[in-house]
């Protein structure tokens, strides 16, 4: 997957591609924190797609599109409390959520999902965003009136403690 931004006129436009499992390519691309919208580049018997994707991928560099760097990655926790070490309904909701977080992020440009943990009272999420303040605007939206609107707290981890 190759993911790109612009920060352009206020705003952050976001570019991503990767290859789909029926060997076609999918575009995404959007203002950062929004769906945007997506298109589907099928093999032809005269077509290649990865050709029209290194095209677009040029176009987007000389326009001042490029990659953030993974060090520049905010680190986006959603936290829930649990009845001591969890029980396995407890796992099965993080499962979910990894899966519902990595929609969220990854539709909408912010980042994607890395996994979670669970135990000693809590049940956390871990994912890596580009912005951490739109991230978490987002994240409280898109988990709104579902299973997991009960977090107790989004945070920003402090990646020095990580460590």
């Amino acid at each position: 997957m190759l993911k790109l931004y612009c920060y352009h006129g206020g705003k952050t436009r976001y570019w991503e591609t990767w290859r789909d499992e029926d060997g076609s390519w999918v575009v995404h691309w959007g203002e950062l924190g929004t769906l945007g919208e997506s298109k589907k580049i099928k093999r032809g018997l005269w077509r290649n797609p990865k050709i029209a994707i290194d095209k677009e991928i040029n176009r987007l560099l000389s326009e001042g599109f490029a990659p953030i760097d993974s060090d520049a990655h905010s680190v986006l926790m959603v936290e829930y409390a649990v009845e001591g070490m969890g029980s396995a309904a407890d796992l099965d909701k993080r499962h979910r959520l990894e899966e519902r977080m990595g929609e969220i992020l990854g539709w909408s440009g912010l980042g994607e999902c890395d996994g979670g943990s669970i135990g000693s009272g809590t049940m956390e999420v871990c994912s890596f965003v580009v912005d951490f303040d739109l991230a978490k605007k987002v994240v409280e939206e898109g988990l709104a009136g579902s299973e997991f609107s009960d977090f107790t707290r989004i945070y920003m981890e402090d990646p020095q403690k990580a460590t």
